[in-house]
């Protein structure tokens, strides 16, 4: 489906309409809310940060990323990658003019943070509930002042799956009241039912989840006028004779105008999760459709090219090239782990990583580990690295999101790595290929190509390059539920030598 697509993934069409997805990017779980006629848009993190990437639209077509809202969490276990854990999930709404976020640590309990200004800093992020196996949290503030918190649960954790909960909550948004009410068993009609988000409309209140999975489910939506149920529930959303699989979990927008909208992720293997806009219509009997019927079997299918939610004239596409002129971190990059101010400093020849030791024995296990999420379905990454590096110490260029494949640099070889972290995360990463090499400068390039395939390449003058290995495919792990990231690196083994790698530039295209 996107083999022939070259150059910067662009959604808005320039004549009044959009394609999907808006983001061919990994913004996993996403929610969106709008406030005014502004847009804004969040989706989960797991172990990278800075945590949760607020993004900022004024037509829900084009997004710019504006802040993060978790800049650690209040965990000293986050110290160290902790692939799969962190943040699932979160859900934002604006409450007494003030921006809330909640999501669920699986193996914590429930968090919140909030501002009111979200293009600038949030509050410390505070955990508000203590526990095992929650997800996917939701607030919800009705009509009479009452607070709520609807969540489901992660079998992974506790044993079971397919049930969604509802807790009192207090009117400040700080602290559960109650251990939650069992309002929807989706065990026999929607299993796997996760991601939960609440609305009321015309004296109902609804419930959005998807269920059946993320590869191949759908979209429900129950009701009911009573918070606690029972609930009526529709399947409202699937693949039926569309190409998109699992239109899958999201959040719902209502205009001005009437008209609303879905956005929503598909999971597409080593891409990540990307981010898809569905028109949604409300109809006369207080239920809603999304998506395009087109075969007549009364559930909506995703649609790839639609009119947009606000014509306008301004055309943003994401940000992945760097050339580290500045004097901090631009936002498109997260750690794998809590950041440090040891980890990197800027000099004249650009972002200077240092090579700090790990405990480990791959990658996946330092903090020190940069990434930014991949934007396009075909593109070649280009880095150019000078060293100075010690016995035991290395640097890299890899696609990475837990399991990781790509170009480790020691001891004057270039290294064809890769690491698949479903397998077995103690192992050693596997080296597939090398070349010998002379001098401290060498130029890494990866070539990604659809259905993320990588090539490497290594050159010394930037000018020629050889290939190193053969192809390798990117696999997206179930234990770290994220997609493939670029990733830069300069690491050591377990003593600090005082090594490091000076990175001029970082270039997409």
């Amino acid at each position: 489906m996107y083999e022939n697509i070259n150059g910067r993934w662009q959604a808005d069409l320039k004549n009044g309409k959009y394609k999907n997805p808006i983001l061919f990017s990994d913004y996993s779980d996403p929610d969106v809310i709008r406030v005014g006629d502004d847009f804004f848009l969040i989706a989960s993190s797991f172990t990278y940060f800075p945590g949760i990437p607020v993004l900022h639209s004024r037509d829900m077509v084009n997004w710019r990323l504006v802040s993060y809202a978790v800049e650690k969490m209040p965990l000293d276990k986050f110290s160290v990658p902790q692939h799969g854990m962190g943040v699932w999930a979160p859900s934002i709404r604006y409450h007494n003019n003030e921006f809330y976020i909640y999501f669920g640590d699986p193996d914590e309990g429930v968090f919140m943070t909030k501002t009111k200004d979200p293009f600038g800093k949030w509050e410390d992020t505070v955990c508000i509930a203590k526990a095992k196996g929650w997800i996917d949290t939701c607030p919800f503030w009705d009509d009479d002042g009452n607070a709520y918190l609807i969540r489901g649960v992660a079998k992974s954790r506790i044993g079971y799956k397919s049930k969604l909960f509802l807790h009192k909550m207090s009117s400040d948004g700080k602290r559960l009241l109650d251990e939650g009410v069992l309002v929807f068993d989706g065990r026999i009609n929607h299993p796997t039912i996760e991601g939960p988000k609440m609305y009321k409309r015309n004296g109902y209140y609804y419930i959005f989840a998807p269920a059946g999975g993320v590869q191949q489910g759908w979209q429900m939506v129950a009701r009911s006028r009573d918070i606690y149920g029972p609930y009526e529930h529709r399947v409202v959303m699937w693949q039926g004779d569309s190409p998109i699989n699992g239109p899958h979990q999201g959040g719902l927008v209502d205009m001005p105008n009437g008209e609303s909208w879905f956005l929503h992720f598909q999971d597409l293997e080593g891409y990540g999760r990307i981010t898809h806009l569905q028109p949604a219509r409300w109809t006369d009997d207080d239920w809603i459709e999304m998506g395009i019927d087109t075969n007549n079997d009364k559930i909506g299918e995703p649609v790839l090219e639609y009119k947009k939610p606000v014509d306008t004239s301004e055309v943003l596409l994401p940000v992945d090239s760097d050339s580290f002129k500045s004097d901090k971190l631009s936002l498109q990059w997260q750690w794998q782990a809590h950041p440090r101010d040891d980890f990197y400093t800027f000099t004249s020849k650009g972002l200077r990583l240092y090579a700090l030791p790990y405990e480990g024995e791959n990658i996946s296990y330092a903090p020190n580990v940069l990434c930014e999420l991949m934007t396009r379905p075909n593109f070649t990454v280009t880095v150019k690295a000078d060293m100075s590096l010690h016995k035991g110490e290395s640097c890299g260029l890899v696609i990475t999101g837990g399991s990781y494949y790509g170009i480790r640099v020691e001891n004057g070889r270039a290294l064809q790595v890769s690491f698949d972290l479903e397998k077995d995360e103690k192992t050693h990463e596997i080296i597939t290929a090398e070349k010998s090499f002379k001098g401290n400068t060498i130029y890494m390039r990866l070539a990604v190509s659809y259905f993320c395939n990588i090539d490497c390449f290594v050159s010394t003058d930037g000018k020629n390059y050889e290939r190193l290995g053969g192809t390798l495919t990117y696999k997206v792990s179930r234990k770290s539920w994220v997609g493939g990231k670029i990733g830069i690196f300069s690491v050591g083994n377990r003593e600090n030598k005082g090594g490091y790698t000076d990175f001029e530039y970082v270039d997409v295209e």
